[in-house]
C-alpha cells in the first residue's frame, strides 16, 4: 500500500471563486469529469463545493444556480491534508470526519485533491469502489442522448 498522501492524491486543483455560480461551477466539473471542486478567494482555499452540494443545498432548496455563488453552499473551511502526511492519516481523518474528499495542501497551497476512491484504488485496485472511481463518466446529455462519436 502507498505510504503517502503524494503517493494515492490526484494532482492538481480544479478551482472557482466563491462568487462564481453554481452554473459555473457545475460545468467546470462536467468538463473535467471531477464531483467537487475548491472554492478559493486568491490562493486561500475558503471551502469544497460538490455536485451533491449543488442538488441538495441548492436546487432541492429551490434557490436558483444562476446567481448563488459557489461560496453560498460550498463546505467552509474544509479539512486538509498535506503530501508527505501518512494515506492513514487522511484515511482516519475521512473516517472520523465522515468526509469523501480532501484537499491536498503544500505550503498552503492546494496542490491536489485525495478521495475515498483514490485510496480504495490503492489499497484494493481489484475493490468494487476501485472499479466505480476507475468507470468512465455517463456523457448522455439530460435527455439519455449519448454525444456523436468523434469525427
Amino acid at each position: 500500500m502507498a505510504e503517502f498522501v503524494k503517493d494515492v492524491m490526484t494532482p492538481g486543483v480544479v478551482a472557482v471563486r466563491p462568487d462564481a455560480s453554481l452554473v459555473e461551477a457545475a460545468q467546470l466539473m462536467r468538463s473535467q469529469n471531477i464531483g467537487d471542486v475548491v472554492v478559493a478567494d486568491g490562493q486561500e482555499i475558503v471551502g469544497v463545493l460538490t455536485d451533491r452540494d449543488i442538488a441538495v443545498r441548492a436546487v432541492a432548496e429551490g434557490l436558483d444556480p444562476l446567481t448563488v455563488g459557489a461560496g453560498s453552499v460550498c463546505t467552509p473551511d474544509p479539512l486538509v491534508v498535506a503530501p508527505h502526511d501518512p494515506v492513514s492519516a487522511a484515511e482516519a481523518l475521512m473516517r472520523e470526519q465522515a468526509v469523501r474528499r480532501l484537499p491536498v495542501v503544500e505550503n498552503g497551497l492546494p496542490v491536489g485533491m485525495v478521495s475515498l476512491g483514490d485510496l480504495a484504488e490503492a489499497e484494493d485496485p481489484a475493490s468494487p469502489l476501485a472499479d466505480i472511481s476507475r468507470a468512465a463518466p455517463d456523457t448522455r446529455d439530460a435527455r439519455g442522448v449519448p454525444p456523436p462519436p468523434p469525427v
